[in-house]
């Protein structure tokens, strides 16, 4: 059965690579047709598409916890803080190690701020009872629904220009055909790279390439949890915010990074902060919801502040280092975040191993 998972896993990651290339291909081919910023759909169609498995884990840990099963609440605190943690700490921070990521000045004062805002939102209301009841993430679902307003006006006023420049050009063919498999390989992104110019094309790639990251995050997620907990006896808390936050922030990585790598740093920049916004209004809002059954709705435990307080120190961190260096996240930025990430991260495991007491973090209100 071991061996059945670690393949699967590797099944899960190649899919999530090509997924990734074909995904923002097509969402960037998209954007030129639209003639809108590839950041204001990173921001929105893409940010939704990668947090599609945060709230297939999130819907599916609410239900758990209406059902009476404690460890449905530790899997959507785990699984909203820790992908969020992880998408500025863990993503940002090796794509500033490989290139220069430049901040919009529209993230640098609404939506980062924003992103703030609503982290210290979220850990008031949990705070305030203790639990998150479903009419708290009616809430939540409500303030997305306004953020998704206001990026669709943000859109409408800046259609005119790009903002980012498209990516859909063909390559351009070899003046030596080769021949044999590297011939056929050759003609294969010629055609791939003329396709690129159809929007019925873009379309398909697009949904194609969605399904499968989301699939092979899906495969990662179960087989890392699968190994992880039933092979290696690590507790609920602890796998939902290490392997499910990491499994389901793979798409927000593998397509942050392969836009990055293709130059388009509105695409990644977006993904990251909109998929930040989903997961605590979008993503934590359905697994509240879904929790409507649970007697005490979902805890908001003094661990859950800790990682709450985390991810908006991870935030704010982000914000302050987008003000420097020509307003671009360099390798200094790069490198403070995967620091703090490792800090933190050894220590939770280690207060959960019972190798170091785990700090009892005063609540907001004193209880």
């Amino acid at each position: 059965m071991a061996f059945l998972w670690i393949f699967l896993l590797l099944v899960g990651f190649v899919l999530l690579v090509k997924g990734a290339d074909f995904f923002v291909d097509g969402a960037s081919g998209i954007a030129a047709k639209l003639k809108v910023s590839t950041f204001i759909i990173g921001l929105t169609v893409v940010a939704i598409g990668t947090s599609a498995p945060e709230a297939a884990v999130s819907i599916i840990g609410g239900i758990k916890a209406s059902m009476g099963d404690s460890s449905g609440a530790d899997v959507i605190m785990g699984n909203v803080l820790g992908s969020n943690m992880m998408n500025i700490l863990l993503i940002l921070g090796i794509c500033a190690l490989i290139t220069d990521i430049p901040v919009e000045k529209s993230s640098r004062y609404i939506e980062i701020p924003f992103l703030i805002g609503i982290s210290l939102i979220f850990l008031l209301i949990g705070d305030i009872g203790g639990s998150f009841a479903w009419y708290d993430g009616l809430i939540l679902l409500a303030l997305y629904c306004v953020f998704m307003i206001y990026t669709i006006l943000m859109a409408k006023r800046n259609k005119s220009a790009l903002s980012e420049q498209s990516l859909t050009a063909a390559p351009v063919a070899e003046s030596v055909p080769r021949e044999g498999i590297g011939g056929f390989i050759d003609k294969i992104k010629y055609g791939y790279g003329n396709l690129l110019d159809k929007t019925w094309f873009l379309i398909i790639i697009t949904l194609a390439g969605l399904a499968m990251v989301v699939g092979g995050a899906q495969l990662v997620v179960d087989g890392a949890t699968y190994i992880a907990q039933d092979l290696l006896g690590v507790p609920t808390n602890i796998v939902a915010l290490t392997v499910v936050a990491f499994g389901t922030s793979l798409p927000e990585l593998v397509t942050s990074m392969t836009a990055a790598k293709k130059g388009d740093m509105g695409l990644a920049t977006g993904n990251i902060i909109g998929s930040n916004i989903a997961n605590i209004l979008f993503v934590a809002g359905l697994g509240f919801v879904s929790a409507a059954g649970a007697a005490n709705g979902v805890v908001f435990d003094v661990t859950s502040l800790a990682d709450g307080y985390l991810s908006i120190i991870a935030a704010a961190a982000l914000l302050i280092f987008s003000f420097f260096r020509d307003n671009k996240l360099g390798k200094i930025a790069g490198a403070t975040f995967l620091a703090i990430l490792v800090a933190y991260y050894t220590y939770r495991i280690c207060a959960a191993c019972g190798v170091c007491p785990m700090i009892e973090i005063p609540r907001i209100f004193g209880r």
